[in-house]
């Protein structure tokens, strides 16, 4: 099951952030660091799926944007991985090669998907 999904910028700040559980602001923001933290320090050469606390993460890159989904851990990893994927061709397709900003300024279109 997919516990929230994001997308953050180089610069780790989150465009876009979704849950699917119930958790606290405060506790999301803390959350959102420590992720955003430990994906961010990865290299290129590095797996794209990390055990974080009592959840799986699975992350990709394209040009700045990151984008993270939390899952719990009987999920599939290769199945989020492509789900990633293509939740970003539909954005390139809606928008026309996507960006941070397309992200940031139509965060309701972004949404529908």
């Amino acid at each position: 099951m997919i516990k929230f999904f994001l997308m953050v910028n180089k610069q780790g700040q989150t465009r876009l952030s979704r849950y699917y559980e119930h958790i606290e602001i405060h506790k999301r923001t803390m959350l959102e660091a420590e992720v955003i933290k430990n994906c961010l320090s990865r290299s290129k050469d590095q797996c794209s799926f990390i055990e974080y606390k009592d959840f799986k993460l699975v992350y990709r890159q394209y040009a700045a944007l990151f984008v993270v989904v939390g899952i719990n851990e009987t999920e599939n990893e290769m199945a989020v991985y492509e789900l990633i994927h293509n939740f970003v061709e539909v954005l390139d397709k809606y928008f026309s090669r996507v960006s941070e900003l397309d992200v940031s300024f139509f965060v309701s279109e972004s949404h529908l998907f």
